[in-house]
């Protein structure tokens, strides 16, 4: 019999308004476990400074088309989350063209970044973690010169326009673009072919429900493109890093298969079993995740052609936790169910409950603790790199 808690929880909010990753500084939040995706950013950061190499220092360009405003370098993070991680990112960014300035002899510009996620992304945590000297926390009376840069937080999904046209030099996204912006409608209705009954994730699903998945991708990835190819100034530059996938079939998702479609199942098949949920509830409920190949992400950049694709490679980042002692199998066990949880958790707690959820995670727990060595050995992930500048010929 199902729990009476399942009845709690509100499953009309839509993605947008419910979406993000852990907030807080407690043991299950982004904050303080995202140290993987710190060591994959560091692995790629060579890429992005290439990326960095072709934005114009110059503002010749930018006056042909009336744009006489006082130099200034702006920045977005999109998909930003909670964790230091993008601090750090917009920190290699400006050091990075501040050092390019200085080489040419150039007057330096001022910098602005824009740290942009959904409204429901936990800013108040990212903003506590910004260093002083760049929110002004040392001392009301210190130059404004001193600032390394000037913040915003833009609340809002970057399937849509976020700024103002032609407002942005560089564009950084990392992690962010494999989530989808909703669950293709199809995959939880049960009368339809693409309806995902069962499962709660696209690994080993069916050829239609991999075409719904696909689809919404490539839908949203495009939309992604429009929207930035508006606010993008022409001599500006994108560096994007996304769950890829290595295998051509789209059922084997790989790394993220691997979390949401093994260990992460096997426990929402355990609560349907033990009858704290109905298998109705479990089958209303998919993670909206798609790892593209490289192909499919090349034929959205290629169809939308606002974009010259500097490089477009996969990537390999390796585990998606960081382990003390990677022989402890219940150490094993509490990062792979930590890891689902700081990234999904969210979502869980609103389809069904915490006490649920929490019942739900000590389940992928236990299974993965019985099963460590195969986790260590199998749960690898592969990214996407696309660094992107804007084509002038295209308008």
């Amino acid at each position: 019999m199902a729990s009476k808690s399942e009845n709690l929880v509100l499953p009309s909010l839509s993605l947008e308004k419910l979406f993000c990753m852990k907030g807080g500084n407690g043991v299950n939040s982004y904050a303080n476990n995202s140290q993987a995706q710190a060591r994959h950013a560091q692995s790629v950061q060579p890429l992005l400074e290439e990326t960095l190499d072709l934005v114009s220092l110059s503002d010749v360009e930018e006056k042909k088309h009336g744009n006489d405003s006082l130099r200034v370098f702006s920045i977005a993070d999109l998909g930003c989350s909670s964790s230091s991680n993008t601090i750090h990112a917009i920190n290699v960014i400006i050091n990075h063209i501040t050092k390019r300035h200085e080489a040419l002899s150039l007057e330096l510009p001022e910098f602005s970044a824009f740290y942009s996620d959904l409204p429901s992304n936990d800013f108040n945590t990212l903003f506590q973690l910004l260093p002083s000297h760049v929110c002004g926390k040392e001392s009301p009376l210190v130059d404004d010169r001193s600032r390394s840069y000037f913040v915003a937080g833009v609340p809002g999904s970057f399937h849509r326009r976020l700024f103002p046209a032609r407002s942005i030099d560089f564009f950084h996204s990392a992690f962010s673009l494999h989530w989808l912006s909703q669950v293709p409608e199809s995959v939880t209705d049960n009368r339809s072919r693409a309806y995902n009954g069962g499962r709660v994730f696209i690994q080993g699903a069916s050829e239609s429900t991999v075409k719904a998945y696909r689809d919404q991708f490539q839908s949203d990835l495009a939309a992604f493109l429009r929207m930035r190819s508006v606010e993008m100034k022409r001599t500006g530059s994108m560096f994007l890093v996304c769950l890829g996938r290595t295998s051509p079939d789209p059922t084997d998702q790989g790394g993220p298969g691997l979390l949401f479609g093994t260990h992460f199942q096997d426990a929402w098949d355990d609560l349907v079993q033990e009858g704290l949920i109905s298998s109705e509830k479990r089958d209303a409920f998919n993670v909206p995740v798609f790892a593209p190949s490289v192909q499919e992400f090349k034929e959205v950049l290629e169809a939308d052609g606002s974009f010259c694709i500097n490089k477009l490679q996969l990537f390999k980042g390796g585990s998606p936790f960081v382990l003390g002692k990677p022989e402890d199998d219940a150490a094993v066990g509490r990062a792979l169910a930590t890891t689902c949880r700081t990234i999904a958790g969210v979502l869980v707690d609103a389809h069904i409950g915490e006490w649920l959820s929490e019942e739900l995670f000590s389940r992928v727990e236990m299974r993965a603790t019985g099963d460590a060595k195969e986790v260590l050995e199998k749960v690898q992930l592969y990214h996407i790199v696309a660094s992107l500048s804007f084509r002038n010929d295209h308008e």
